[in-house]
Formats: C-alpha cells, structure tokens, sequence
C-alpha cells in the first residue's frame, strides 16, 4: 500500500510531472552516479528530454526543474525565489554545482536536449542522463520516467511486472484494499468509516502524531498558497501574458459581504481554486493534490467548509485522509498523469478526491463518500488536456475553479441517496482508464491538440 501522504507532496509549480519529477529525478540520478564513480570525476552531464518532457517541458518548467535537481535541491523544502535565483546564476555562469558539492560546466541551452521524436513505449515522460569524464567517456546513464504527481521511476521499475502477491511484498497495512469494493468491505466489517481504514493503515507506517502533523502542514501549505494567490497581482509568466484574476474576484467578494445570491458560493470556491493555479503556474509552493495542474481543487473546498468550520483541524484531517484514500485508488489502478490520462487523471481525481473528502466531512457513510467519487470522475470522463502554448495557465486555471463547484456538486448529491450508485468506484475508474489509453496523444499534454492548435499564443 502506498501512504496518502504520498499523494500530498509540496513543491513548487508549474507541473507536478514536468517540474516536481525532474527535479526528483535530476537528484536520484546523482545520488546513484554516487554510488558507482566519484563525482569529482565527472565532467559533464547531458539530459535528453523524451515524450510530453520534450514537448511541453519549455512551458513546464522543465529546464529549470533539471538544473535544481542536478544541484541536489529538495522539492518539498525548496523556497521559490532560491529556486528562481539558482536557475538565473545557471543560465548566467554556464556552470552548477552537482549535488552542491563539485562544480562543474552546464550550460542549459545546449545540456538539455528536446527529443521531440522520441515517445517512450514505457511512459511518456521519459528523461535520460548521461554523465561524461574529462576524456568524455560515459561513467554512468540511466532513464527514469516521471509517471505523474511528483512520483518517479527507472526504466527498469517500469518494465518490471508488479509481483502476484502485492500485500505480502508491499507494505503491511491492516486493512490493504486494491479497489473501492475491497475498502468498503473493510468497513462494513469493521463497522468504521473509510477515514478509520485509511487512518488504521497509516498508523502502521508511523505514529498517528506524525501523520495528524503533516496532515496539518500540508492543510497550512494549501491555506498559504491560497492567501499568497489572493494578494498578489500582474501576469503571469510566459508567452501567453495572462493576467492574475484572483486578486480582483476577492475584492469584489470583500465589497459585498452581506451579499446573500446563491450563486456566490461559486465565487468562493472560483477565487480560492483560481488563487492556488495562479500561484503554480508563477512557480510558488503548492501542494499535488494529486498533482500540481489540478493543485486549487482541494484547497479550495478545505479552505470554505474545513478551515472555516466550528472543529477546522479535525475536519481538515478527516477531508484530507478520506480524499487520499480515494487519490490512492487511482494511483494503484490507473494513473494520476495527464500525460498517460489526459486532464481526467488529474483535474478529474482531484474532483472525485475532492468530493468524497468533502461527503466525509458532511458525515457521509461509506457507501455515500464513495458514490461522491464516483460522481465527481463520471462527470469528468474524456477530459483532455491541451495546454496552450505548454503552460499550466489555459484552460487549468479555470478548470481547476470548474472542477472545485462540481466536486461541491458530487457531494452533495451523494448525501441524498445511501444506495449503491448504478455505476460503481472501480466501474468508473477503469473507465478513466480506458478512456485514456484510447485517448490520442495530441490530447495528452503534448500541447498538439485542442485549444492548444486552435488558440493564438500572443
């Protein structure tokens, strides 16, 4: 079993896959060049951008992200202004220091290679590095694929089949649950909520303590990210030039605070889910949930009905621990990348999180909490993503306010009914699944599809 802490990793922006993983990967990549030749004896290091890397990685960050992980820099402690001061000296010197430690020349513009005929068959995110000596001989090379919400692996991980007996291989847990049948089945039994499961099976990874307190971090990570996007004003960077919007929605809401229509409740959580993207798409620290395109949909819906409430710590932890049970569902039977799914994986997961967390908070029962997901994802099927000119600006940001009102929507609609839906958890996210392995790559964040080729870049 994966942990849901797993899912939640703070970072910074644009792209949990095109940012967060490189980076991850720039940093693993000399850690085990470590273990097989000294660093001091290497003189240059090359990486090939393979797949979606290649095709949006410009917009993506990519580059940026390749140099702050070859300099040995963590994502989840790494401060945006640092980060953007590294990547200028880098750009500026032609050189870097490789795990901090030896420096050595890199210069960007002709280290990183855009392989854009390269498509992996394993996933399309590939990235291969090289590591030369002075004589340029090759000491060390390994492919690693960024497989979505800031999660990593190496050639070899990938093509490896999974083994048959995944509970006694894998982590021991109480409750292991590989589908949304097993994981109500757990609490039928048990007679406990699916926040209890899920609580019970990380509290055999860790201390509850430890899991309350990062849960909480990541809560105030979301919350910050939130408060920092209302306040801060201009564009955005990129080609596109797009003006930051959630700064102006605010003031409008605190112009009018007796104002009573039904509708602004969709101003609440539009403001709020916009506040985080405009936030990642400028570089700042955001949390994957599950991933960094689809970052604004949980914070927001924490931020209205969790961090507001009469109880907000035991509510922002039961959302948070129900959503990544169901987040965990789809990283294990589908997939959380937009490059393998399209935006259903990750607009779409955050959705259906979203809304089953919330269902929980509400004092939904199992059966509830999971109709909430199963409502969010089937309203999201064959959601592509089409990312104009490779920047996470058109249409995530938006997409991302879209997807928070529905998630409100899913819920409440499960509460409704305590009936198994007609379509079930699993029925929907092997659907996803096969919606996206049939779903043409021009609509799977390679930017060659959609709005991506219809919508002028200046």
């Amino acid at each position: 079993m994966l942990s849901v802490l797993d899912l939640f990793r703070i970072g910074i922006g644009p792209s949990s896959s095109h940012t967060l993983g490189p980076i991850r990967i720039g940093k693993r990549f000399l850690e085990e060049l470590r273990a097989h030749v000294a660093l001091e004896s290497v003189a240059r290091v090359a990486v090939e951008l393979q797949g979606s890397l290649a095709l949006t990685g410009k917009g993506h960050a990519t580059p940026k992200a390749v140099v702050l992980g070859l300099c040995g820099l963590d994502p989840e402690t790494l401060d945006p202004d640092y980060a953007e001061t590294t990547e200028t000296r880098v750009n500026s010197e032609k050189r870097l220091s490789l795990l901090g430690e030896c420096e050595i020349a890199f210069d960007p513009e002709q280290d990183i290679v855009f392989a854009f005929d390269v498509m992996p068959d394993l996933h399309p995110n590939g990235m291969k590095l090289s590591a030369f000596d002075a004589t340029g001989a090759l000491l060390f090379e390994q492919t690693y694929y960024s497989t979505g919400g800031g999660f990593i692996a190496t050639e070899k991980q990938l093509s490896t089949p999974a083994p048959k007996d995944v509970i006694t291989t894998g982590r021991k847990v109480p409750f292991s649950f590989a589908s949304g049948a097993e994981l109500l089945e757990h609490c039928a039994r048990e007679g406990k909520s699916i926040e209890d499961i899920v609580y019970a099976n990380e509290d055999a990874m860790r201390p509850r303590a430890e899991t309350d307190a990062r849960l909480d971090r990541i809560a105030g990570v979301m919350n910050a990210c939130i408060e920092r996007g209302l306040s801060r004003e201009g564009t955005l960077p990129g080609v596109l030039q797009v003006t930051r919007r959630a700064p102006a929605i605010w003031r409008g809401l605190q112009d009018r605070p007796h104002a009573n229509e039904a509708e602004r409740l969709f101003d609440w959580l539009n403001v709020y889910a916009m506040a985080v993207n405009e936030e990642n798409a400028a570089g700042g620290q955001v949390v994957t949930a599950p991933t960094n395109g689809a970052a604004g949909i949980l914070p927001a819906i924490l931020k209205h009905y969790c961090l507001n409430g009469e109880d907000p710590v035991r509510d922002a932890r039961r959302f948070l621990i129900t959503a990544g049970g169901i987040g965990l569902l789809y990283k294990q039977r589908a997939s959380i990348s937009g490059a393998e799914m399209g935006c259903q994986g990750e607009v779409g997961v955050a959705c259906s999180m979203a809304a089953a967390g919330l269902s929980a908070v509400w004092k939904g029962a199992p059966q509830q909490v999971a109709n909430a997901a199963e409502i969010g994802m089937e309203h999201n099927l064959g959601l592509t993503c089409d990312p104009v000119g490779g920047l996470v600006q058109i249409p995530c940001i938006e997409r991302n306010a879209v997807g928070a009102v529905k998630a409100v929507n899913a819920a409440r609609l499960s509460l409704h009914s305590s009936e198994p839906s007609k379509v079930s958890l699993d029925q929907v996210i092997e659907t996803m699944r096969q919606t996206g392995i049939d779903m043409s790559s021009k609509y799977k964040e390679t930017s060659q599809g959609g709005l991506a080729v219809n919508v002028v870049e200046c």
